[in-house]
């Protein structure tokens, strides 16, 4: 595939922006324990999306206006009290994918492939999909920027955040809303279900080399980006699909990290850990 080809550019330039913007807002995924969450998003957003391809009307609109139905319910039955979350959550992620595949089913002479919601067709991307891609990142970067302190205090002291004033649920519920709005960014190129590897394995990964969030935040932002445009790249030379190659490098990065890196690594916690004390050694009795 030729460097001047203007599809190529095109992949590469949103792979990039979107592993920036899962980069990201994948920090406060990571800070939050909200991986199951998002992951039950990435599945739940796709009946949007499909639904919105069907309709004829813009998959971004679609997949964001069913995504924010979902975001609403999590929310609630989150602050529901004697609800068990994670079934609840679980049934969100597995009836999601279900009706999306209903809907794409149900209709006859449909052309477009499930795999294109699922996994990505980021060489089918348009300049209307990147300056969108482009919008929601700025955004995102925006938020991020002017609330960080904020958004982090409410990340790992709840209580004391909404002590201080802080209005908790609107807070979490604007986060809910950037990772929702990063999923169906992310369609495109690596589809629903991949989006949660750009939201979670770079800002993982960067925890493990790292206690300071600022730090943390420009490394998953680097290997975001990095991981998209490296499978962008890998995928044109072997002629597999990108979207699988961007989640596959973001998870071999954090398997790596998992090994070596100097904060969390298993290497270094084994380097670390208080050796056993040996016995003391017999001593003669006295005579």
């Amino acid at each position: 595939m030729s460097w001047l080809d203007v599809t190529t550019h095109r992949a590469l330039l949103e792979a990039g922006l979107v592993g920036l913007i899962g980069g990201g807002v994948g920090v406060q995924v990571v800070l939050r324990r909200l991986s199951y969450y998002t992951m039950a998003l990435t599945h739940a957003t796709f009946p949007g999306v499909v639904a919105a391809s069907l309709l004829g009307v813009d998959i971004f609109l679609g997949g964001g206006v069913f995504g924010l139905v979902i975001v609403a319910g999590i929310l609630a039955l989150r602050r529901a009290r004697g609800q068990n979350l994670t079934v609840a959550v679980g049934v969100t992620l597995s009836a999601g994918f279900a009706l999306g595949v209903v809907l794409l089913s149900a209709q006859n002479g449909f052309s477009r492939d499930l795999t294109a919601y699922t996994v990505g067709d980021i060489l089918s991307v348009s300049d209307r999909d990147l300056v969108l891609t482009a919008a929601v990142g700025l955004v995102a970067m925006l938020v991020l920027l002017a609330f960080g302190k904020e958004l982090t205090f409410g990340a790992f002291d709840p209580d004391g955040f909404a002590a201080a004033g802080y209005p908790r649920t609107a807070v979490d519920l604007g986060v809910l809303v950037l990772v929702e709005a990063t999923v169906v960014a992310a369609v495109p190129a690596v589809g629903t279900i991949l989006a949660i590897a750009l939201l979670v394995a770079p800002a993982t990964t960067a925890r493990l080399w790292t206690d300071r969030i600022s730090v943390m935040t420009v490394l998953a932002v680097l290997l975001g980006a990095g991981s998209g445009v490296a499978g962008v790249l890998i995928s044109s030379q072997v002629n597999v699909a990108a979207g699988g190659v961007i989640a596959l490098i973001s998870g071999a990065a954090f398997a790596v990290s998992f090994v070596v890196a100097p904060r969390g690594g298993v290497r270094t916690r084994r380097a670390t850990r208080t050796p056993r004390r040996s016995p003391a050694p017999a001593t003669a009795d006295a005579r």
